[in-house]
């Protein structure tokens, strides 16, 4: 069934001949998250259909904003597909750095690509990324411990709460934490966790005048908040965590909550590889008492096309097979629907059979409620929530990640952080013409 939709697809496409095919090869670079793991699997089947090969180039996330950035910037041409997120690919592509994707068959129906996941990855109406998944983020936790710490977690907890039930959750003795969270330095690890964090305590990166805003209260309050937490109810050496090492304590039952991307909800349900699956729990991430803004993001891992690439026609074709319903279907078909790729298309929230599934109502309230447009309590001049939506975002970004990992590792204050959080940043402005 699945071959025959692959090469459906293939004939809309108006596939080159086949010799011609079997001589083409694609170089992907992509990041080591479970779902595109899973996606690599199946890879075979698009070569059997196409004669198309694909090579994959897999990297810690870190690594690989690194690695395609590098890339591109420099027009190294080591990759026919790159995937990135929404931070890069309305930037990228308005300096003409992507392909654009255009002309996508009728089958593939672009209009039904969540209109905050279209939005997020495109620039001037011209989408130049395809979601492979969408994503914000939510709680996680653990039925068991929290029924046992006489608490009821609600659909829309605070921080307050969050707190005094993860100090309830810890257990030392059985090597239980409270509750796990990324510190791991780079932007879009740590860096994303800790400013949707400072979001919902009222914080900002920017004023309107493109002023840094670490030296104001707001930020110091949700960082100590943060590290006080982690303290009392956190893994020993958070500072080096990220998604993956999270994923991995929630899944040997050592954390009694878990703050993440709401992507993680397949494999913490997953009986194969989680020892609690049967024991979650979901809630919206939370908020500060008394201000209106919740800690979640909203997030795409998307594939590209660089420009400049010669394989810009096969590119195009693996992104249509591996972005379209025919793949969610082909996931379902073989590892059931709680475990395909979430958050991209609207047709699969109105599947009566992923309905059914556990968190698929509460992830797509949590990308929902996300408003990049709107992602602060006060005036902000940028758009994104967990970054801002300029060039030189990235590289502040990462160099403050590592002054609040480091706070985390307890090499110096909190003060002392955002301290040079504020000098650094507004340097870096300057320099750059804010």
């Amino acid at each position: 069934m699945y071959l025959k939709n692959a090469l459906r697809a293939a004939t809309a496409l108006t596939f080159v001949a086949t010799a011609a095919a079997h001589a083409q090869s694609i170089t992907i670079a992509t990041v080591n998250n479970g779902d595109m793991i899973r996606m690599q699997g199946y890879t075979d089947q698009f070569t059997e259909a196409t004669g198309i090969d694909v090579e994959w180039v897999t990297l810690e996330e870190n690594v690989l904003r690194q690695r395609v950035t590098t890339d591109i910037t420099t027009k190294g041409g080591q990759f026919d597909i790159m995937t990135i997120g929404m931070y890069e690919t309305p930037i990228w592509g308005a300096n003409g750095w992507l392909v654009p994707l255009e002309g996508m068959s009728a089958e593939y129906d672009v209009d039904d690509i969540l209109p905050a996941m279209r939005n997020g990855l495109s620039h001037e109406g011209t989408l130049f990324a395809a979601p492979f998944y969408g994503e914000s983020s939510m709680i996680m936790y653990r039925t068991d411990l929290m029924e046992k710490a006489g608490l009821e977690m609600p659909d829309a907890p605070t921080w307050q709460f969050i707190r005094e039930a993860a100090a309830a959750m810890t257990d030392r003795d059985n090597d239980i934490n409270g509750i796990c969270l990324r510190g791991k330095a780079g932007w879009g690890e740590g860096g994303a966790f800790i400013t949707v964090t400072g979001n919902s305590f009222g914080a900002r990166w920017f004023d309107e005048d493109w002023k840094p805003q670490f030296d104001q209260p707001e930020w110091n309050e949700a960082l100590t908040f943060f590290v006080d937490m982690m303290s009392e109810s956190g893994p020993a050496g958070y500072a080096t965590n990220g998604f993956n090492e999270n994923l991995s304590l929630f899944q040997q039952g050592k954390c009694g909550m878990w703050i993440d991307a709401t992507v993680a909800a397949s494999f913490v349900t997953n009986p194969d590889d989680s020892t609690v699956a049967d024991k979650v729990g979901f809630a919206l991430a939370p908020n500060s008492e008394g201000v209106d803004k919740r800690s979640n993001w909203l997030w795409a891992w998307a594939l590209a096309i660089p420009a400049g690439t010669e394989q810009a026609d096969a590119a195009k074709q693996f992104i249509e097979w591996a972005t379209s319903k025919d793949y969610i279907e082909l996931v379902a078909e073989n590892e059931g629907w709680a475990n395909v790729p979430p958050g991209a298309r609207t047709s699969l929230y109105e599947n009566p059979e992923y309905q059914k599934v556990p968190f698929a109502q509460m992830t797509l309230d949590s990308i929902l409620s996300a408003d990049p447009n709107d992602p602060t309590v006060k005036p902000v001049p940028y758009v994104g929530i967990q970054f801002a939506a300029i060039p030189e975002f990235a590289g502040i970004a990462t160099q403050v990640s590592q002054e609040f990992s480091a706070v985390y590792a307890g090499q110096q204050s909190v003060e002392e952080a955002l301290e040079k959080a504020q000098a650094f940043t507004a340097e870096e402005m300057e320099a750059a013409g804010y």
